[in-house]
């Protein structure tokens, strides 16, 4: 495909090569091996947009997109994975491509129906009660579950990222969660656009020392703490 683009329009492969990237990042398509396809209607399209999720996936797309593919890129064979409900972690599913043997455990409703599809990874989805404003579930069946596994890498999202107040939630329930995610857990990386930077949610999630990454835009601000090098912007 990429050849048959250069050819088309007249311009080199690399050329078409960085605005297939572009694109990607963009949110507009996804790259596959030597070339790339329309992004597809979402399974849950219909009710999706009788929530704010929608709303919230629009905010920041692009940057959701990047830290999504970057997120993604950390990924190895045969990993377990956990991600929470979001919109950016969302975005990390979406981008899982060309990995083997993984399992994706999550407590979003959305990110498993999405993945069903995909013969090449393993899901499993918690329990609990539905949050509609994410398709999230929580609550104390939930937790349990999540309990019952060890986790390779975590990706989670936030509602707030504070120097002193750490990581935080605007759902206590969701925040419980996600929590209990990050215990079970060998890495944690938050996943987090810059809009996230300063505020503070309702719940404690975890301070901001017990992660080991995150993975925010170019926008973010430089301070956040004593150690610059747990920030990556993409």
């Amino acid at each position: 495909m990429v050849e048959q683009l250069a050819e088309r329009f007249e311009t080199s492969p690399a050329t078409i090569r960085r605005e297939l990237s572009h694109l990607e990042g963009a949110g507009l398509l996804r790259r596959t091996h030597g070339g790339a396809i329309q992004v597809e209607p979402m399974m849950y399209e219909p009710f999706r947009r009788l929530s704010s999720f929608g709303a919230q996936e629009q905010m920041q797309a692009a940057e959701k997109r990047r830290i999504g593919l970057a997120g993604a890129e950390m990924i190895k064979d045969g990993e377990i994975i956990a991600l929470s409900a979001g919109t950016t972690t969302t975005q990390v599913g979406r981008s899982i491509h060309h990995r083997k043997g993984v399992t994706i455990v999550t407590n979003a409703i959305n990110i498993a129906m999405e993945l069903s599809h995909r013969v090449d990874l393993r899901i499993v989805m918690t329990g609990g009660s539905l949050n509609k404003s994410c398709f999230g579930l929580t609550g104390p069946s939930g937790i349990a579950s999540v309990n019952e596994m060890f986790y390779d890498l975590a990706f989670i999202c936030v509602d707030g990222i504070h120097p002193e107040h750490g990581l935080t939630s605007d759902s206590p329930e969701l925040g419980a969660v996600s929590r209990a995610i990050i215990q079970q857990s060998r890495k944690t990386i938050v996943v987090a656009d810059h809009s996230k930077f300063g505020k503070v949610g309702k719940t404690l999630i975890a301070p901001v020392t017990n992660v080991d990454l995150i993975i925010t835009d170019k926008r973010a601000p430089r301070c956040l703490s004593g150690d610059s090098s747990k920030v990556v912007r993409v």
